[in-house]
């Protein structure tokens, strides 16, 4: 698995992760870790697999052309 390393990090953002991993019962690794996975709740593979089945649904469906609306909402 890969490692992170993040240099030059405000003293008082340590202290909020360390006072934030104590109440969650976490390492102050467990607790930026946990972070971090929150911010990028889904891997890439899931991602993919979700775009190819919203390519297949969308697939051979006809989509307008939505300028047309947007020139003539303009005008009013």
């Amino acid at each position: 698995m890969a490692q992170l390393l993040i240099r030059n990090l405000d003293p008082e953002i340590i202290e909020y992760l360390k006072d934030r991993a104590r109440r969650n019962n976490r390492s102050l690794q467990g607790e930026a870790k946990a972070l971090l996975e929150e911010a990028f709740p889904i891997s890439t593979r899931e991602a993919l697999e979700i775009s190819n089945k919203w390519r297949s649904r969308l697939n051979g469906k006809i989509r307008g052309d939505s300028a047309g609306m947007i020139r003539e909402d303009r005008r009013r």
